[in-house]
C-alpha cells in the first residue's frame, strides 16, 4: 500500500462523499447503500485498512461546494473543467447520459429541439448538465433546483417545461404512463471520476491508479 493512498485519509476513517441525486451511480434501499460509487469507496476503505464513513448528499453541486471544507475525503463527481480548478480527478470510471423528460402534451420532441426562446429548463444546481448548459445554451431559460430531486418535483407541480436529469434517474423519477416521457437524445454524455478536494500530484496519482486497477479486474462493471 502506498503512502500517497493512506495519505488520502489521515483521520481514523476513510470519509467518502457520495450523491444520491444520482441513481445510475448511487441508490439507498433499506437503510443500506448500493450502487458503483459506494462500492467504490468500500474498496478503497478495505485497501487502505480503515472503516468508511459515508457522507451523503442529495445532489452534486452541494457535494462540490463542500469541497475544501474538510467534510470529505474522497469524492465522486463528474468531469469538468471549472471543478477541476479546486478539486482533483482520477481517469473517469463510467459514463452516463444526462437528458430531458418533457410532458406528454409538449410540442417538444427530442432533445434538439429543446433550445428555443421561452422555453424554460428546470435542472439541479451544480449538476454535471447544469454546468453544460450553462455553457452551451443559447436561447432556452435555466431554472435551477437546489437539487435533482427538486427539480423533478418541481417540474411534477407545473414548473418548466422540460426537466434535465441523468437517464436512469429521469426514468425512476417519471414512469412511463405518469403524463412524462423521456426525450430521445442526450444532452450531454457525463465521464464520472472518483476525486480529492484539493490538489495533490502523489495522491491524485495513487487515487488514480486505484481506479485503473479497479477497472481492469471487472469490479466497475460488477458494482453498476
Amino acid at each position: 500500500m502506498s503512502e500517497e493512498l493512506q495519505a488520502i485519509a489521515p483521520g481514523e476513517v476513510l470519509r467518502a462523499a457520495i450523491n444520491l441525486g444520482n441513481r445510475a451511480l448511487a441508490r439507498e434501499e433499506d437503510d443500506e447503500l448500493h450502487g458503483v460509487t459506494p462500492a467504490l469507496a468500500k474498496r478503497l476503505a478495505e485497501e487502505i485498512g480503515k472503516p468508511v464513513e459515508f457522507v451523503v448528499y442529495d445532489g452534486a453541486g452541494k457535494t462540490f461546494n463542500d469541497a475544501g471544507k474538510d467534510h470529505w475525503d474522497v469524492g465522486f463527481l463528474a468531469i469538468d473543467s471549472e471543478r477541476a480548478k479546486t478539486v482533483s480527478f482520477t481517469r473517469p470510471y463510467k459514463e452516463i447520459i444526462a437528458t430531458y423528460a418533457a410532458r406528454d402534451d409538449s410540442s417538444v420532441q427530442s432533445v434538439e429541439e429543446a433550445d428555443k426562446p421561452g422555453t424554460r429548463i428546470l435542472v439541479g444546481n451544480g449538476s454535471a448538465y447544469d454546468l453544460y448548459l450553462t455553457k452551451t445554451l443559447e436561447h432556452a431559460e435555466l431554472i435551477r433546483a437546489k437539487d435533482p430531486g427538486e427539480s423533478f418535483a418541481m417540474f411534477l407541480q407545473g414548473e418548466g417545461d422540460l426537466v434535465g436529469g441523468v437517464l436512469q434517474s429521469l426514468q425512476r423519477a417519471f414512469p412511463e404512463g405518469c403524463g412524462v416521457r423521456i426525450l430521445p437524445g442526450r444532452i450531454t454524455s457525463v465521464q464520472q471520476a472518483m476525486v480529492l478536494p484539493y490538489h495533490d500530484a502523489d495522491r491524485i496519482a495513487a487515487l488514480d491508479a486505484f481506479v485503473e486497477r479497479a477497472i481492469a479486474d471487472g469490479f466497475v462493471e460488477a458494482n453498476n
